[in-house]
């Protein structure tokens, strides 16, 4: 057992009222001794909630895919109790508007009730901020200026899962922190891409590592991460390592936070847990956390959907690292002709170009009648300035020679 990596899990009815939550909430994180120490000495603490969508569902009351209004009140209730820190929600709106976030999106109110100011990490000022000890995927990411002036740093996620990461959870939460609004920005299918995503995430950790990890399971969501379906969990988890805290939050809902592609849940790529417990980031082996829980697993029927058939996520991975070897092996030619423009790679052709790939719409529907072959985005940069590990992408297929 570890004490470094603390988790709780307690009960609680969807159905308790705000104060019982609060009481609830406060027994989860009240073990949480270090981060909450951490956090009394911040200057400015940054909050991410998993909050941002165009339409709210709602199941027996309670937001179905996003952290509940009584999840937040709770968390922010505690924070003003424990800190005199400037408190600050980040997110990014991908939702029309230039995503730009709108003044009355859906938290707002939540925010201004506890005087919590809200940043679009989508507006400048940017920084570059390199992963600590090197990348998984890439060297440096741009980000925020608010993330880099933060003290400490909270994950806020719902219990769900998700089609190409199978689970979504306070790491994967972390994702709504880069940029999306090309040129300092990168498209949401830039980072959420087949072999780079779970690198990503891990980078994302390793840059921001979280203090304080929160997730909502009153009722949380099954089979993919939007558009799934409901399930009433009934708990609260906290923690206070963000790959450790996730672990136990998989664990519970009846996954093997040790298992990998292509073991379900993790059915479309590699198990971002384990690969950032594999770099020494967290852990996913629960007899070396101090865990506690009043809820057993499985919290409910819990699972990743199986969007695609398995050979065929097969042949895109496959083909996903083709493309990345293709471009470092033809790196100085497409650079003399693609310089400071993204372009899409299949089979070794680019197949378009420009300046902004956000508006483009489904990969599925630019592959045309190669249907099993990848599409893969990338910023062609003759500096290389964020600095891609292509080496990845020969690892990838390695392991997947060895996978049957």
């Amino acid at each position: 057992m570890n004490s470094d990596h603390v988790v709780r899990a307690v009960h609680c009815e969807h159905t308790a009222g705000e104060q019982e939550i609060y009481d609830r909430l406060s027994q989860a994180t009240e073990p949480l001794t270090e981060a909450w120490d951490r956090i009394a000495r911040a200057r400015q603490v940054v909050i991410k909630v998993n909050m941002m969508e165009s339409r709210i569902y709602y199941h027996a009351g309670r937001r179905q895919e996003l952290v509940d209004d009584a999840v937040a009140r709770a968390l922010f209730r505690l924070l003003r109790e424990r800190t005199g820190a400037k408190l600050v929600a980040v997110d990014t709106f991908i939702y029309g508007n230039e995503q730009i976030t709108p003044d009355n999106f859906n938290y707002a109110y939540l925010l201004q009730e506890y005087g919590v100011r809200y940043v679009d990490v989508n507006r400048p000022p940017f920084v570059s901020c390199k992963v600590p000890g090197g990348g998984s995927m890439f060297e440096q990411y741009t980000l925020s200026r608010t993330i880099q002036d933060a003290d400490e740093i909270i994950s806020v996620a719902t219990l769900k899962n998700h089609l190409y990461m199978g689970v979504t959870l306070c790491t994967k939460n972390l994702f709504g922190l880069p940029p999306t609004i090309p040129p300092e920005g990168r498209t949401r299918s830039y980072y959420h891409h087949l072999i780079r995503l779970p690198y990503v995430l891990v980078d994302l950790g390793l840059i921001t590592r979280p203090c304080l990890n929160i997730v909502d399971g009153l009722v949380g969501q099954t089979g993919r991460e939007w558009r799934g379906r409901p399930v009433i969990s009934d708990t609260l988890i906290a923690g206070n390592q963000v790959i450790s805290t996730d672990a136990c939050a998989a664990f519970l809902m009846g996954h093997d936070p040790r298992a990998d592609w292509p073991v379900p849940p993790f059915r479309r790529d590699h198990n971002h847990l384990l690969m950032a417990a594999e770099r020494g980031f967290g852990t996913v082996d629960l007899e070396h956390i101090d865990f506690d829980t009043e809820v057993d697993p499985p919290l409910g029927d819990y699972g990743a959907d199986e969007l695609d058939a398995p050979e065929t996520v097969r042949s895109w991975r496959r083909t996903a690292c083709e493309q990345g070897l293709y471009y470092r092996d033809h790196q100085a030619h497409l650079t003399d002709a693609y310089a400071g423009q993204f372009i899409y790679l299949q089979d070794g052709q680019v197949v378009w170009n420009g300046d902004d790939p956000r508006h483009l719409g489904s990969r599925r529907q630019l592959a045309g009648n190669r249907t099993n072959s990848a599409l893969w985005l990338k910023y062609v940069d003759p500096e290389e300035r964020e600095g891609e590990y292509f080496a990845r992408y020969q690892e990838c297929l390695d392991h997947m020679g060895s996978v049957v």
